[in-house]
């Protein structure tokens, strides 16, 4: 597989304050944007070329991708000005997907599961689409025969008596065919289109409980990320490039010496971290300032912004 396509166009309404100004794939995760996590692990499958669709603040994406690659692999950025949900907006790109098998990722997705049994699985299978799936987790909708690979229902809604066994990663092959499976009309969710595939035999799932998967859609998984991430071996693939894919405090900053920040925050670039100051599981995007004597936990100040006094629970 050579082509991916990351769902980029989503409002983020779950992170409020956080995506106001931002699309929610280029939320800074250890000062890194969430969606060059995704490009490095697609990277290191094999993929060697992106589709990203936009939405909101869509220029985000083209001012800090000028040259419209990434690691030399090119980005095409299709913009759509009305919403067109998940099937609605594979169909919009499908003149790029078209002919050969794809990845489609979302963009809200922070893993670095395998993918490599992916795709050989769906090499290997009659499927139109492949859906990776992990054993644990909080939505368990995905009905799966494991026996056969195949998937037999969605959150009950075929009247399988199944509500669920595993949790849909958001990351899935497709055939060429699965294009048109499609609704014609501009806006539709995916879903319905996997049920059809459902009725006839043809949407398969792989197990994938390797590696780290967070869902960052909320403020909560957000904190919790950068909570875990240090204590782990995220991420288990390695950038071709020297550079690390987790930063750490950025070196750029000025923090002042009697600070305490815990080792569950993160501080990025340029920011500046006035004394006395206590920062606990907050992250600080760049160029932020926390004024002296203040109090931090579990808080997020975004790009340019100021905090100041006892916080708790806060998107500055």
């Amino acid at each position: 597989m050579n082509k991916a396509f990351v769902l980029g166009a989503g409002l983020g309404s779950r992170l409020k304050k956080l995506t106001e100004k931002i699309p929610k794939p280029m939320i800074p995760v250890f000062g890194k944007p969430l969606i060059e996590f995704s490009f490095d692990h697609l990277i290191q499958a094999g993929i060697k070329e992106f589709i990203v669709n936009t939405h909101h603040n869509a220029k985000v994406y083209t001012q800090h991708f000028e040259s419209s690659h990434y690691q030399q692999k090119p980005i095409s950025f299709v913009h759509e000005p009305n919403l067109l949900d998940t099937g609605g907006g594979i169909k919009n790109v499908s003149d790029l997907l078209d002919p050969n098998p794809f990845i489609i990722y979302n963009g809200d997705v922070l893993t670095d599961l395998p993918l490599k049994p992916l795709i050989d699985e769906h090499r290997d299978n009659k499927f139109l689409a492949t859906l990776v799936l992990r054993s644990n987790g909080d939505a368990k909708h995905i009905a799966l025969d494991r026996n056969n690979k195949k998937i037999t229902d969605i959150r009950n809604n075929l009247n399988s008596n199944n509500k669920g066994t595993h949790q849909f990663t958001g990351i899935y092959a497709c055939s060429a065919d699965f294009l048109n499976y499609l609704n014609q009309e501009r806006k539709h969710s995916v879903i319905p289109v996997f049920l059809n595939l459902i009725k006839e035999q043809l949407l398969g799932g792989i197990v994938i409980d390797e590696g780290e998967w967070w869902d960052l859609g909320t403020r909560d998984s957000y904190l919790d990320a950068h909570k875990k991430i240090p204590l782990s071996t995220f991420p288990s693939y390695r950038n071709q490039l020297d550079e690390p894919l987790i930063n750490s405090n950025s070196k750029t900053s000025s923090i002042h010496e009697s600070c305490f920040i815990d080792e569950s925050s993160f501080i990025g670039e340029n920011s500046i971290i006035e004394a006395n100051t206590r920062i606990i599981n907050s992250v600080i995007w760049p160029g932020a300032k926390i004024i002296q004597g203040s109090s931090l936990e579990r808080c997020i100040v975004r790009h340019k912004q100021t905090a100041k006094g006892k916080l708790e629970n806060e998107d500055i």
